[in-house]
């Protein structure tokens, strides 16, 4: 049914020739990791830059740009952008055998209003598309985070119990603008920054104000990322749309090749951000996202997954928030005691070969699953702390293999 649907949506957009991705999805699979905590902060992937500021108040970027000294902020933030990811990061994700990265980047990069965030985030994304162009590799920028936030988590820019991005149309026209900007700039470089996704998880689970809001953006995201010559003239880059959390199923006939071309789905896969996933065993969580292969398979839009992790606990400190415990052990208000945290986050050079043993076997099973569909992006390329997140840290340490192809338990999912 698949390699049906691919071959009906490659004939479908080589005989209009109306777009010539530079990678041939639906056909190949993507495979690739996110540089997640660098042009967008996160407090659990880089929790030295937070816990050096001593204030327990800064929870995100927002607050790190608010509640300290301004130069002190913008001290740390251009160190972390020179230092973190590097031209040598491209080298080595290119050495693994992986053909995308996805890049996260937040809308203050580009406007800040009456906003605390410092900026300087634009050279270093422009480096990274040099440098992916260098070492074959082809790019999402994602818009991670946007005015008012779009779900109220960390990564957003901003935490808040509820998200606001949806509720007034001047940050729905910020961003707008944002995705205009973006798509001016790569429109003639198609053959690295291949996708622009407009949104990152915008809250769909908050109810149908959220949900409508994001059909337009997405709809308004099209025009402005597939039309950015200010004429009738159209780009080859695509439109990685997000499935706000909703099954699958909820976005049939949504945007398809019928109507739009060059529209492709992100849905995220998780299985640890509940408490009746924490207190799932290891082959619940293995079963749990093998089972997602059918839909996967037979969505009606190029699928890629577009974050997942071989972690199986949410056990990395900060993980749900600075200051916010984990379910696995009960540190988390009101979840119940699963487990320990002892040796389920940290270096992995300090994990037991049994837990490096199944890092590798749930890494494979998504691997196995998410190529049913168009492919995989893993979150994330870095992380201090709690490597059994990170790609690089799975590599040197021998739960990631260098080929993404060298499967060792390929009947895992039956």
């Amino acid at each position: 049914m698949a390699s049906v649907r691919a071959a009906l949506a490659l004939s479908l957009f080589a005989s209009s020739l109306a777009i010539s991705p530079g990678f041939n999805y639906g056909a190949d699979k993507v495979r690739g990791v996110n540089l997640g905590g660098w042009l967008v902060l996160e407090p659990w992937i880089t929790p030295s830059l937070f816990d050096a500021t001593g204030n327990d108040g800064i929870v995100d970027e927002y607050t790190f740009c608010a509640y300290q000294d301004r130069d002190a902020a913008a001290s740390a933030l251009y160190n972390h952008w020179n230092t973190f990811i590097t031209e040598d990061d491209f080298a080595q994700i290119a050495a693994a055998g992986l053909n995308h990265v996805r890049l996260p980047i937040g809308y203050w990069a580009f406007d800040v209003g009456d906003e605390p965030y410092i900026q300087g985030q634009i050279e270093h994304l422009n480096n990274a598309v040099d440098w992916a162009s260098i070492y074959g590799l082809k790019v999402i920028v994602d818009l991670h985070g946007v005015p008012g936030s779009q779900n109220g988590f960390d990564n957003s820019g901003q935490r808040m119990n509820y998200p606001t991005w949806h509720t007034s149309q001047s940050n729905i026209d910020r961003s707008n603008a944002v995705i205009k900007t973006l798509a001016d700039m790569f429109k003639d470089r198609t053959d690295t920054v291949t996708i622009i996704a407009p949104l990152n998880e915008p809250a769909g689970f908050q109810g149908s104000d959220v949900l409508s809001a994001v059909r337009q953006f997405w709809r308004d995201s099209y025009g402005n990322i597939r039309f950015p010559y200010g004429s009738g003239r159209e780009s080859n880059t695509v439109e990685l749309i997000h499935d706000a959390f909703q099954d699958l199923s909820y976005w049939n006939g949504f945007m398809t090749p019928h109507d739009f071309e060059g529209v492709a789905m992100d849905t995220h896969i998780y299985t640890i951000f509940s408490d009746s996933e924490a207190a799932m065993s290891f082959d619940e969580h293995v079963s749990t996202v093998c089972n997602k292969a059918s839909s996967l398979a037979n969505f009606d839009l190029w699928t890629i997954v577009g974050e997942w992790t071989p972690a199986y606990t949410d056990c990395a400190r900060y993980l749900n928030g600075r200051g916010i415990g984990a379910r696995y052990d009960g540190s988390y208000s009101g979840s119940p005691y699963v487990g320990s945290c002892s040796g389920m986050t940290g270096t992995g050079n300090s994990f037991s070969d049994d837990y490096k043993g199944r890092l590798r076997a749930f890494w494979e099973a998504q691997v196995i699953t998410y190529e049913k569909g168009e492919g995989w992006i893993m979150w994330t390329w870095k992380a201090e702390g709690a490597e059994e997140w990170a790609y690089q840290a799975g590599l040197y340490n021998g739960w990631i293999p260098w080929d993404p192809t060298a499967i060792q338990n390929p009947n895992i999912c039956g």
